[in-house]
């Protein structure tokens, strides 16, 4: 392994967590978590921020979220317009949706017209998992 300008080995740089960018320090909100979701994901993210991530019920703000989204899990714009609650102005949610032709799969268009609809932009998709895709969508930042 070789070592990367961050001190980490090419091998933590090219792990689930960095392609979500998530670092130590991050507090990063878990939403949806189900016996489906993908542990192996889950423990890359908690080692790359160097915590657990909170929950729900969190109560402070939070710079990132991770949201598990079936297609049964109901109506996408209000799902993520919860996800916004506790997401500080400028911070991110990662959309983890089971890829195309796995139970529970999101039509990639669904995803595309839920966004803007929640107030959100849609930047970058990421292979995260074997079974999960993962979607960058942006809050607005606040204004002061």
């Amino acid at each position: 392994m070789s070592a990367t300008a961050g001190g980490g080995t090419s091998q933590q740089a090219d792990s689930p967590a960095a392609r979500l960018g998530m670092t130590a320090g991050t507090v990063v909100q878990e939403l949806g978590w189900d016996n489906d979701t993908d542990d192996a994901l889950r423990v890359a993210i908690e080692d790359a921020i160097d915590a657990d991530m909170v929950d729900g019920d969190y109560g402070n703000v939070v710079d990132a979220v991770v949201l598990w989204w079936r297609d049964d899990d109901g109506d996408l714009v209000d799902g993520l317009v919860d996800a916004l609650t506790d997401l500080v102005g400028g911070g991110s949610i990662w959309l983890l949706t089971p890829k195309v032709g796995r139970p529970g799969a999101v039509d990639p268009a669904d995803i595309t017209e839920a966004a803007p609809i929640a107030g959100l932009a849609q930047t970058t998709t990421a292979a995260v998992s074997k079974d999960w895709s993962a979607t960058r969508l942006v809050a607005p930042k606040t204004r002061q």
